[in-house]
């Protein structure tokens, strides 16, 4: 069970890649989700869920696009389903419904394309598929979120009612309207219409004039808005009506909110399947992004991250159109610890945490920027010490915040545990601390832990060398200019490169002797020597990387080559048997057919009936006894094995289609030549050469010798132009 503190998460960044993860959601409850990622439990669980955005990655560029899975969330309909006697708004049981065909678009996609996406097919089948709720809600909803006529035989009145109300009050306000046409009572607009009513415009004065129900007035008091008398017992009839329209649309979503009551927990599961698939797919897009993939996962406690990037770092300077170095670093039961030194502004304390994120990111089902052929394991525990950790609050120094921090470390450390430390033993008395650091490093080793560290102690680069399951190494620095190379260097420890740094920021050379004399002379010695030595190893790693990739090429092309002979091998053997049986049904074809043909010359039954008996008992002679089990399965290989042939036909039709197709796409896209008069052409599906006599509107005279041919320039192709 992992166990990976906060504090471990924080150090490492962890935080903001999943912002940068959230950030590719296309839903809000995808976002939450993403920032809410933490390490997986176990190996089981973080397999599954590398292997589902994997595929949801390939699908990125395939042409068997995996469907959208944007929704809206129903959370708040999820609620009031959970309350008795609620009723949910039109809007709600429109998302609904979309919830639904989303889930079930998916479903159908995954059960077609299951061979390609088997993880993510699997996680979609597990939902319950439910086509009823959908039908219930478009039963009574329609495509604009209203409710429809005939969602009940009493809505359906009702609305017809309405109607020829409604008709009843155009046509007496047309009358009205008609009447009034004449007499100069009505203001220049004739009419308007107010609370949904159409009403006269009258001038005011003559308000008295009209009879009906005064509705309003203009801003100016100038006009009054009248419903005739005539319309407004229509209009009352109307909202009586609309009073009954609107408590039985009540009726019909509370009767609707009651069927879909039932299915609140599979609701609520496909809402948390969408928002998982949104996170899948944002880790996928991440994924693409950064140039990450699935990795190799071993049995065994190795991890080899080969051309790993940093993907915050990758990001940051992609942006920027600045180069990432990649690093490689291997840890295994027979290099278990790893002590980085070296130089400052080197890139150590990157490449620790380029180890240490991408591992949390692995743990937590995000692909990772590494080589394809790297390999990576799981860790219980991965603890951190990184970054200045002086706390304020609880008045501790860095160096006490650091023991309390080690602790921790010696409590919890294992045989799964991954342990990185930045600037190990730093804080105190050199001497002490290192002194102190070594114990530490001790104890680690003695338990069986994995683990980075970066130090500038000594003493610590030489227990790494002395510890037969723990390396040196260093990050490269080129010692002419002094530039880091951010490449990382197993097998030995580094040279700090202090003289040299000092001398290349311009302190006096005498000074530098001054101090040089100061110190051991073989101090400056082993350091010199260790530069020295890291030019020669890195010539040498250089070598052996080519040489080991090239060899694993060979081993994989080898094993490659023994499986395909033994296939090919298999297939002939196969198809020599299927020829064989052809040739007898063949010759026995003929027999059959030469007796057939005596029985047409003669019409003689009984020769007939004895020549087929004494073909079919001269083919059972040949045959073995069998069993029905043996005949069932002879019959089902020869099928098979036909199958085979006929699958292979048709691929190789299939390439030969999309060879002429892609030729065909090449000559069209060809540059057309421009012709000459003079140019010897000949026709694009001809042999004869001829030049070009004359040519007008897209077309040319073409003499051939002995006759002449008028010929559209489409038709030719080039053979010599004109010199």
């Amino acid at each position: 069970m992992a166990k990976i503190h906060s504090k471990t998460l924080q150090d490492l960044e962890f935080p903001t890649v999943l912002q940068q993860v959230a950030d590719r959601c296309k839903t809000d409850l995808g976002k939450q989700a993403a920032l809410e990622i933490m390490p997986l439990p176990d190996k089981e669980e973080m397999e599954l869920s590398l292997g589902k955005t994997s595929e949801y990655l390939s699908s990125l560029i395939s042409d068997n696009k995996i469907p959208g899975h944007v929704f809206d969330s129903i959370s708040g309909e999820l609620k009031l389903l959970k309350i008795e006697n609620t009723t949910l708004e039109l809007q709600g049981f429109k998302r609904i419904a979309s919830i639904c065909d989303t889930v079930a678009t998916h479903q159908k996609f995954f059960k077609k394309f299951k061979e390609y996406y088997p993880l993510l097919h699997e996680f979609a089948l597990e939902l319950e598929l439910n086509k009823e709720i959908p039908v219930l809600i478009n039963n009574v909803i329609d495509r604009f979120g209203e409710v429809k006529d005939n969602a009940s035989d009493s809505l359906f009145n009702i609305r017809r009612q309405m109607n020829q109300v409604r008709g009843k009050i155009s046509q007496s306000f047309g009358a009205a309207l008609a009447s009034y046409q004449s007499s100069d009572y009505l203001d220049d607009i004739r009419e308007s219409v107010v609370e949904n009513r159409r009403v006269l415009a009258v001038k005011a004065m003559y308000r008295k004039k009209i009879k009906g129900a005064v509705m309003g007035t203009s801003k100016t008091g100038s006009i009054v808005y009248i419903e005739p008398e005539a319309a407004l017992k229509y209009s009352r009839e109307l909202n009586n009506l609309e009073f009954e329209e609107k408590e039985e649309i009540q009726r019909i979503l509370n009767q609707l909110t009651d069927q879909i009551r039932p299915f609140r927990a599979l609701l609520s599961d496909y809402q948390s399947y969408l928002s998982q698939i949104d996170v899948t797919a944002a880790k996928a897009r991440y994924a693409q992004d950064i140039n990450a993939l699935k990795p190799k996962l071993n049995p065994e406690q190795r991890l080899y991250l080969r051309d790993a990037y940093h993907p915050l770092l990758f990001l940051s300077n992609k942006r920027k159109g600045e180069k990432t170095y990649p690093q490689t670093i291997e840890l295994h039961n027979e290099n278990r610890i790893i002590v980085i030194s070296g130089p400052n502004a080197g890139g150590k304390s990157i490449t620790l945490k380029t180890i240490g994120l991408l591992q949390v990111m692995l743990q937590s089902g995000l692909l990772i920027p590494v080589h394809e052929r790297s390999e990576v394991c799981f860790f219980d525990k991965i603890l951190t010490d990184i970054g200045d950790n002086q706390s304020i609050e609880n008045h501790l120094s860095t160096y006490s915040y650091r023991l309390k921090n080690m602790n921790q470390f010696l409590k919890r450390c294992n045989d799964r545990t991954l342990f990185l430390i930045d600037e190990f033993g730093t804080g105190s008395d050199p001497e002490l601390g290192g002194a102190l650091a070594e114990a530490f490093l001790e104890v680690f080793y003695e338990r069986g832990s994995y683990g980075v560290i970066t130090t500038h102690y000594a003493n610590l680069k030489a227990l790494a060398n002395e510890l037969p399951h723990a390396t040196n190494a260093n990050m490269l620095f080129d010692s002419k200019t002094l530039e880091p190379t951010f490449q990382l260097i197993l097998g030995q420890a580094g040279s700090s490169f202090t003289f040299e740094v000092a001398q290349k920021n311009g302190i006096p050379y005498s000074l530098i002797n001054k101090a040089k004399k100061k110190i051991e002379r073989g101090k400056v010695r082993f350091d010199a020597t260790i530069a020295k030595l890291q030019k020669e190893r890195s010539k040498m790693a250089q070598t052996g990387s080519r040489l080991q990739e090239e060899e694993s090429k060979a081993r994989e092309e080898a094993a490659r080559l023994e499986k395909l002979n033994a296939k090919i091998k298999a297939k002939l053997e196969n198809y020599q048997e299927l020829y064989d049986h052809d040739q007898r049904m063949i010759q026995l074809g003929n027999k059959v057919n030469i007796a057939a043909d005596k029985y047409f010359q003669n019409n003689k039954k009984r020769p007939l009936i004895s020549e087929l008996l004494r073909i079919v008992e001269t083919e059972n002679s040949k045959r073995k006894k069998k069993t029905a089990k043996e005949a069932k399965a002879e019959r089902a290989k020869k099928a098979q094995v036909a199958q085979e042939v006929q699958k292979e036909v048709k691929v190789i039709r299939e390439k030969k289609k999309i060879e002429k197709k892609k030729a065909i796409i090449k000559e069209k896209n060809k540059p057309r030549p421009v012709f000459k008069v003079g140019d010897r052409v000949r026709m694009q599906d001809g042999k004869a050469v001829g030049s070009i006599d004359s040519i007008e509107k897209g077309k040319a005279i073409v003499n051939y010798g002995m006759f002449t041919t008028n010929v559209s320039l489409d038709q030719l192709e080039l053979v010599q132009a004109k010199k």
